[in-house]
């Protein structure tokens, strides 16, 4: 039986082309906040990943399941209601950290914003940092 296969997966469409196509300038302001705030952090190329999320790295991964495929470190989308924000370890470990960053909602690896003036944005960088640390840990970075 075949694997199914991701169906978010790295493209080639242009980062900046996504970012340019925002209507909501205070949105399109926000995205490109955090666009320069994950560059900086990780020194990566800004890929995108599917249509609509922009991600920072790429991992290898493969599970006992037998399944595998390759995904980023750190992402982000603007959706209709919310910005999103994507730690490829989930945020299970990060209680301190949501508990002062702001108003926020969450999924699994999803953290959900409505503007970044919602939030405290040191604490949004360093659980950015602490979940591209984890990942490290657990998929050490090729040279």
């Amino acid at each position: 039986m075949a694997k199914a296969k991701n169906k978010t997966v790295k493209t080639k469409a242009s980062p900046d082309d996504y970012i340019a196509a925002i209507k909501s300038e205070d949105r399109k302001t926000d995205i490109q906040a955090i666009h320069n705030m994950m560059s900086e952090m990780t020194g990566w190329e800004p890929k995108m990943w599917g249509a609509a999320i922009v991600g920072f790295g790429d991992y290898h991964y493969k599970y006992d399941s037998g399944r595998e495929g390759d995904f980023m470190r750190l992402g982000y989308s603007s959706r209709a209601q919310n910005i999103t924000i994507y730690i490829m370890p989930g945020y299970s470990d990060f209680d301190d950290e949501l508990a002062r960053l702001g108003k926020h909602k969450m999924g699994k690896s999803c953290l959900y914003i409505k503007r970044l003036s919602d939030v405290d944005e040191d604490v949004l960088k360093e659980i950015m940092q602490k979940g591209l640390d984890i990942m490290a840990e657990k998929y050490p970075l090729e040279n």
